[in-house]
């Protein structure tokens, strides 16, 4: 049906390479398998399959153009029955009243695509998963200079797996529990990656399984109709957990998206000079305050908070300090500090197990 053919197109086509290092990695791999139709594409980076429910006449396979072919069938009649035909090395696309021929690469040239083993090395309701990674990942490097930064450490220890990302400037950590108990394993999965996988785990608990290759080069993530694996980065992650503080000075407890308000409004001050907003916080028994000034102008707003401790004046990057607000899973939040020039911890007051760090901007004044 075109509805299943186009959904399950549009799932594998994110992996499709953008770089023309070989022509055939700009293709989706079509292949008839177990009563169906198996997608495949990859950039080497990540490979996703997805299966698409139909009835086989004859076997075959061919690579096609991925970007055409879901341009093409996108285009279609939605509840139509579409027929798949290859001739050597055209396929011939026909529905209703249309048909379309598109040129391909014969299948033999298409990478070899690792597949699920017999036992999954655990599993994890992909619920969970989706928020960790959402919590996660976005922390992550994106400048290769320091490769193993672009990747999320992955670390399976009993029945729980902790998930840490981290760049020169913050780091952000997240424990969640796990449904098979493993052996202590540690891998460094690409945040590009998990970033994929996000898009197609679901609001559910039914599980997602997580397999390790024999090689240990590759990770494989299978769900229904779908599997995902990506290599991993080899190197040694930096022991972040020598940079979470352990005690604080002052701590103020927030509403999240109030916190987040204020902030967005000082950015847009902000982003004309430095992109450096200040937090005030406790200063006459009050509330936190954000602050931002620029040759343009300047921007202050106030958010109610409960105080302890002592008051603190730190400067922060603007982005980073939205990117952690915009993506943590709470509606309070706990900020704690131990001094304008030590790094700000941010806590959702109802999960213990995530932590998020950013280092301040040291500031003239």
């Amino acid at each position: 049906m075109q509805e299943n053919l186009a959904r399950g197109l549009s799932v594998v086509s994110r992996a499709v390479s953008t770089r023309n290092t070989l022509p055939v990695l700009a293709n989706v791999l079509l292949r008839t398998e177990d009563g169906g139709l198996k997608l495949t594409a990859t950039n080497l980076e990540i490979g996703i399959t997805s299966w698409v429910p139909g009835r086989i006449d004859a076997d075959g396979a061919l690579t096609v153009p991925a970007r055409l072919i879901t341009d093409v069938v996108n285009g279609l009649p939605g509840g139509e029955r579409v027929d798949l035909e290859v001739d050597g090395t055209t396929l011939l696309i026909r529905a209703g009243r249309y048909q379309t021929h598109l040129r391909g690469i014969d299948a033999e040239e298409f990478p070899v695509i690792p597949s699920a083993g017999d036992r999954p090395t655990t599993r994890i309701s992909q619920r969970l998963l989706r928020q960790a990674l959402a919590e996660v990942a976005f922390a992550a490097a994106a400048d290769e200079a320091r490769p193993i930064l672009t990747g999320v450490l992955t670390r399976l220890v009993g029945d729980r797996l902790t998930l840490a990302a981290a760049d020169n400037y913050r780091i952000a950590v997240k424990t969640l529990p796990i449904m098979d108990t493993v052996e202590d394993t540690t891998l460094v999965v690409p945040a590009r990656s998990y970033n994929e996988l996000m898009r197609v785990l679901t609001h559910t608990d039914d599980p997602v399984e997580l397999m390790l290759a024999t090689s240990k080069s590759q990770i494989l993530f299978h769900l229904e109709g779908i599997e995902l694996v990506s290599r991993l980065i080899d190197g040694q992650f930096p022991n972040y957990q020598q940079v979470l503080p352990t005690s604080h000075a002052s701590r103020v407890v927030v509403d999240r998206d109030e916190l987040l308000k204020a902030v967005k409004l000082s950015a847009l001050i902000a982003s004309s000079a430095a992109n450096v907003v200040r937090l005030k916080v406790g200063e006459n028994g009050g509330g936190v305050t954000i602050a931002a000034a620029a040759d343009v102008g300047d921007a202050e707003g106030e958010v109610e908070a409960a105080t302890e401790g002592d008051p603190v004046t730190i400067a922060f990057n603007a982005r980073y300090l939205t990117e952690a607000l915009q993506n943590v899973d709470g509606d309070r939040l706990a900020l704690e500090f131990s001094g304008p020039l030590s790094p700000g911890v941010l806590r959702p007051t109802e999960d213990a197990d995530y932590v998020h760090v950013i280092m301040p901007v040291r500031t003239p004044s």
